[in-house]
């Protein structure tokens, strides 16, 4: 037998056909959609929340995908925009994604799975540690759909003692 019919033998060729949608794919299809947000951020431990509202437009990327793209203006009325890409990774059994932001240079990649209750994604993320310069720490980004109608972003970060502190809390509502 020739070395290509044996390497044939043992590749996998999965890759190079259509993937086709699973369940998790069509949960990503409920953000798909033209929204309006508002948002609260905390800046800090004795300040108060921060306002900042905008657009979000959730476009379907081959049907296995979901891509966002926001603008608005950030708590200082300056401008910002945002993307964000979704999707679902058979393979890896996880849900799987980006987002980056015209405020910031860093970009947050997702890994992440449904709750039990098949509402609510936690996305596993990690970046530049807001008090402390030059290190790292860990987030979630939290999806939660409340209705065809509206959801919920929350953003928290693990703190030194392993505890989770949310300090942001954005509602999308689709326009009509």
């Amino acid at each position: 037998m020739s070395n290509i019919a044996e390497a044939e033998k043992t590749q996998d060729f999965s890759g190079c056909m259509p993937a086709k949608p699973q369940q998790e794919h069509e949960w990503l299809h409920k953000l798909v959609g033209e929204w309006t947000y508002e948002a609260d951020c905390v800046m800090g431990p004795d300040q108060p929340p921060m306002k900042s509202s905008g657009t979000h437009r959730t476009t379907s990327f081959g049907g296995l995908w979901v891509v966002g793209d926001g603008e608005g203006k950030m708590p200082d009325g300056s401008p910002a925009q945002t993307r964000l890409t979704l999707g679902y990774d058979a393979l890896k059994g996880v849900f799987v994604g980006s987002f980056i932001g015209s405020m910031m240079s860093n970009q947050w990649v997702y890994s992440g799975k449904l709750d039990a209750s098949g509402k609510i994604l936690t996305l596993d993320t990690e970046g530049p540690d807001f008090t402390t310069p030059g290190k790292t720490a860990k987030y979630q980004d939290i999806l939660e759909i409340k209705s065809d109608d509206h959801h919920t972003l929350s953003s928290q970060a693990q703190g030194p003692d392993g505890q989770w502190h949310s300090f942001m809390t954005a509602h999308y509502r689709r326009k009509r």
